[in-house]
């Protein structure tokens, strides 16, 4: 009988509630205590628990000591399982599934939010199925995830029918409930429903007034969500966070730091989303004094331990143009994250700060940080201004194996775009080819990059066959088309393809197109139609019009008429280093001695800088870079070999230099040395015996290639059977056999 009732004992479930029992033998009676489930070392050990491989074997141990019957401990178990970032949802559902007749509502309600929290919505609507199902009724802790899963897959019948539910079990009054439905109606855009929820209710707490205003925020009513938002009689930092970034999101810069400075002069303090949103905000106007002032609150409340601010503090110096703040910021980061990485990657590639991009992002590669999208929408970009090719080719092949062009279309829109930049439009081409769901952008970027390789035809014939298949040109399209109608001189279909833009799809131009057609023109030598035109504008030209029409009097050698043009240039921009050189060589080529020297006075006495003519070559992925007459490379003896040689033979084969071209009234064999040894000239030197003979040779410059470099590298390309493939700030060209794709006229 003893031993029997020690069984019973034991195995009862008031037990689990005792404080001790009693083992009754033969011979003694012997008190033991046993440990509350409360207070149980196991429990302590689960409190502490970071994962499913500590937490196996602490529940192999409570089931051992027979805890897993007790209500108490089967909730900690399923709430960590279930809720638990470092939880298995799986773990805790075949858990669920031991439990004879689950009735305890605890249980249920966390499965319910485990579905919730786990992206897995439709998954806990049926659940709440399955618990009516089982009997076992609801009470005010299982609606709110409900609602929240409802609104995530745009559930509204389920959504009105668990409102129904709410209302006839008499929860309406509950205040998580009733800010969790307005939330729900607010979050599929019935917001009418929503309102008059609100409207009936006085329950209008915080948590409420916030859900209506997101949900006008949401729906781009940000005239209603002000309006709801001054009605507010308390406000805490959630409803400042949605006011706030609801003004980011419509680019009210301006208005968001206001209401930020309004909240902390209200003596609430922001919380890291707050801090986040109004850098950004600082970031995207340019507003560094108040980057800074929060910087400093930020030192101040030692909250530089942060990632998340310390990333937004990146982002908002990188775009401020402080990127050595930035950079400063990001090598104190002691555990980086991948967010860390990109912003300053992409702050690098903001400030056109190129090879510094290229250069991080190795380092992230050689650190073993894993790439994502976010990471090569600001290295591609990178590429395509160094013409970094090899590293785009490799950047693509990773992309190919680890990203879907269906779900990533910005990503091979980018890649498209950094092929077409780097000189190689085949390549271009063939990844436009292989996207299957082409976005406008896609298109956008494949007619571009056909614009500028001269390959108009091309570009006008996609143009034809994008609106074939259904898709509304935008401004960014009839650029690019009227851009491919600048680059081949047709200036009669760019003129119809002005027109078609403003009657027949309703894009009023803007100062671009208007740019495209007048360079068209002028480079026609319709000087005349050229000037009626930027009279007839809706807007005042700028100074790459005027530029573009100076450009044009070179070629022409229009003395009288690039004058005129040049002080349109210099009255909207005084330091344009490149209109004055462009005036310079205009004067050079009638010989006009007197008139350079006066320019050149007048250039150096306002305190104008040159900006230094810079080409770049790529060979086995690493970039160099030269500079006129450059003798800093570490082949730089090799390099100007090579130079002599090339000059050699372009003299064997009847090569003049146009001396006319160097602004210097000086001996012409000075000037010839000058010409040889410009930045273009040195890259093909280095590009002839750094590659395999017979391989192409892609440069890229920064400023517009000068004609006797055009004439000379022409026939360098006969000369040793190479293509080159030259990128100057205009466009691109191709070198092939002693021809030029430009046709001369750039």
């Amino acid at each position: 009988m003893s031993n029997y009732s020690g069984q019973y004992l034991t195995s009862h479930p008031l037990f689990l509630h005792t404080q001790s029992t009693m083992i009754i033998s033969s011979s003694s009676l012997i008190t033991i205590p046993i440990t509350p489930p409360q207070t149980h070392p196991s429990l302590h050990l689960l409190s502490k628990c970071n994962n499913m491989q500590q937490f196996k074997p602490i529940h192999a141990q409570i089931i051992k000591n027979g805890l897993h019957k007790s209500q108490f401990v089967l909730t900690k178990i399923l709430h960590f399982c279930a809720i638990n970032t470092s939880g298995d949802l799986s773990y805790a559902l075949s858990i669920f599934n031991t439990i004879e007749q689950p009735s305890d509502q605890i249980i249920w309600n966390t499965i319910i939010r485990g579905y919730t929290l786990h992206s897995s919505p439709f998954s806990a609507i049926e659940f709440y199925k399955f618990m009516l199902l089982s009997s076992v009724e609801p009470n005010s802790y299982t609606f709110p995830p409900l609602f929240k899963s409802c609104a995530k897959i745009d559930a509204i019948n389920e959504g009105k029918q668990i409102h129904g539910h709410v209302l006839k079990l008499g929860y309406s009054c509950d205040v998580f409930i009733h800010s969790s439905l307005i939330n729900f109606y607010a979050q599929i855009g019935e917001l009418d429903d929503a309102r008059l929820v609100f409207d009936k209710s006085p329950l209008r707490n915080a948590a409420s007034f916030t859900a209506l205003i997101t949900g006008y925020l949401n729906r781009g009513q940000l005239e209603d969500a002000r309006k709801l938002f001054d009605e507010m009689p308390v406000r805490d930092v959630v409803s400042w966070n949605s006011i706030i970034s609801g003004h980011v999101k419509v680019k009210l810069f301006e208005e968001a730091i206001d209401l930020f400075n309004e909240m902390i002069r209200g003596g609430i303090k922001p919380d890291e989303s707050t801090l986040v949103t109004v850098l950004s905000a600082c970031a995207q106007s340019g507003d560094l004094a108040t980057g800074e002032q929060i910087k400093t609150w930020i030192v101040d409340h030692k909250l530089l331990s942060n990632i998340r601010v310390v990333n937004a503090l990146i982002d908002m110096y990188s775009k401020c143009n402080e990127v050595d703040k930035a950079r400063s910021l990001f090598d104190g980061i002691i555990n980086k994250n991948v967010i860390s990485w990109n912003v300053m990657i992409g702050g690098y590639t903001h400030t056109h700060h190129y090879k510094e991009s290229l250069e991080l992002f190795r380092t992230m590669l050689q650190l073993n940080y894993v790439a994502n999208e976010v990471t090569f929408l600001s290295v591609l970009p990178a590429c395509a201004h160094m013409g970094a090719l090899d590293i785009g080719k490799w950047i693509h092949a990773y992309i190919g194996r680890n990203f879907s062009e269906s779900s990533n279309t910005a990503l091979f829109t980018s890649l498209i775009d950094m092929y077409a930049k780097c000189g190689d439009i085949e390549a271009a081409k063939t990844v436009f080819e292989s996207v299957t769901h082409k976005s406008l952008a896609s298109w956008n970027a494949m007619i571009s990059g056909l614009a500028t390789h001269r390959q108009a035809h091309e570009a006008i014939g996609l143009f034809k066959n994008m609106v074939d298949k259904g898709f509304a040109p935008d401004d960014i399209t009839f650029v690019g088309v009227l851009s491919a109608c600048s680059h081949a001189g047709l200036v009669s279909l760019g003129q119809q393809y002005f027109h078609s833009m403003i009657q027949d799809y309703n894009i009023p131009p803007k100062l671009q197109h208007y740019g495209c057609l007048i360079d068209l023109l002028a480079r026609a030598g319709l000087f005349e139609e050229a000037v009626d035109m930027i009279k007839n504008m809706e807007m005042n030209p700028d100074g790459a019009i005027w530029g573009s029409l100076l450009g044009a009097c070179i070629f022409y050698k229009n003395v009288q008429l690039g004058e005129y043009f040049a002080t349109k240039v210099f009255e909207l921009e005084p330091e344009n280093s490149g209109a004055h050189m462009l005036l310079s060589n205009l004067y050079a080529a009638d010989g006009k001695w007197e008139d350079v020297a006066r320019i050149r006075t007048k250039f150096k006495d306002d305190g104008s800088k040159r900006i230094p003519g810079c080409t770049s070559i790529e060979v086995d992925g690493i970039v160099h870079e030269f500079l006129a007459s450059d003798k800093t490379h570490p082949m730089s003896d090799k390099i100007y070999a090579m130079l002599e040689e090339t000059n050699r033979l372009l003299d064997e084969f009847g090569h003049v230099s146009d001396k006319s071209l160097v602004l210097y009234d000086m001996e012409d064999e000075l000037k010839e040395g000058i010409l040889c040894q410009h930045s273009e000239r040195l890259a093909i030197a280095f590009g002839l015996i750094s590659t395999k003979p017979g391989t192409t040779i892609r440069i890229m410059k920064n400023l517009r290639v000068c004609g006797n470099c055009h004439s000379a590298t022409k026939l360098i390309s006969k000369i040793f059977k190479r293509e080159i493939i030259a990128r100057d700030r205009n466009r691109f060209h191709h070198f092939k056999d002693g021809v030029c794709s430009c046709m001369d006229l750039w």
